[in-house]
């Protein structure tokens, strides 16, 4: 059974904040990389395409980690959390608007396969 834990962070910059806050969600990137359960965690900025025309806030880190505990330990880390007072909660941070939300990629009650297959003698008794 799969127990990663797909994160979703975007962030609206406030006027003329667009590449401050791009170069700072950027410099999260290498400390977070060698955290324990970090798969993936990349800071994405959003680009015209006449085949990807919807709505968002421009700034987006695709994260993916190993399950949820990796990614709550993440979320304490002393930098992200730096991070969030500084340029999202303080009144002159870059940050107009932000958006954390996590997924999983299980269906909900899903019939996760058994840790260790079963005897052949297991059958027998079926």
């Amino acid at each position: 059974m799969s127990k990663k834990v797909y994160c979703i962070a975007e962030f609206q910059p406030k006027p003329g904040q667009s590449e401050a806050l791009f170069e700072i969600l950027q410099s999260l990137e290498p400390n977070t990389l060698r955290e324990d359960g970090c798969l993936q965690y990349r800071v994405t900025r959003q680009i015209s395409s006449p085949f990807a025309e919807g709505s968002g806030f421009p700034i987006v880190f695709n994260e993916i980690w190993q399950d949820m505990v990796a990614f709550e330990a993440h979320c304490q880390r002393k930098e992200i959390v730096n991070f969030f007072e500084k340029y999202c909660l303080a009144e002159d941070g870059l940050a107009a608007d932000w958006n954390v939300r996590v997924f999983s990629d299980e269906p909900e009650n899903y019939d996760a396969p058994l840790k260790q297959a079963p005897h052949s003698s297991d059958y027998l008794a079926l």
